[in-house]
């Protein structure tokens, strides 16, 4: 699927669209991604700042789907884990940006080519208007080459 007709779609998606999450950039090739939450009367937390459960939200399905894009159908993705490490108030909007190097994906297909598993860890900052940093994300997804695209 063309990005251009993914990131209209995924911009619909009603998880994100209800809470504010919005696709900004999304490259042809689906290596870079940037979002932004906006801060809003309904994504605020009791004390007025960036809600803890949107700021994860933001960084959820990128990797899996920029991963699955890149690798294609041969390939078990799926997010396995995330952690979050709250920093400072989001008193603004907040933006994340996720890249996807050749490097990474060819690790990747090395890793996994006989069968094996393969979870990778990433780490996605998340920042305000200011450029301050807000939360640091890891989020780690597995991997793994499907049967039938072995060479055993």
């Amino acid at each position: 699927m063309k990005a251009s007709v993914f990131k209209f779609g995924v911009n619909l998606w009603p998880p994100l669209f209800f809470t504010g999450i919005k696709v900004t950039h999304l490259t042809p090739d689906y290596k870079e991604t940037h979002v932004t939450l906006k801060l809003r009367w309904y994504n605020r937390n009791y004390v007025g700042t960036q809600y803890g459960g949107s700021l994860m939200s933001m960084t959820d399905p990128w990797y899996m789907l920029m991963i699955m894009h890149n690798l294609g159908r041969d390939y078990f993705v799926w997010d396995k884990h995330a952690e979050i490490d709250y920093i400072a108030p989001g008193k603004t909007h907040v933006h994340a940006q996720f890249l996807l190097t050749d490097e990474i994906l060819n690790d990747i297909r090395a890793k996994t080519a006989n069968g094996e598993k393969y979870v990778p860890e990433f780490l996605v900052d998340i920042k305000d208007n200011n450029g301050q940093l807000v939360a640091r994300v890891k989020r780690r997804v597995y991997i793994k080459l499907k049967p039938r695209a072995r060479a055993d």
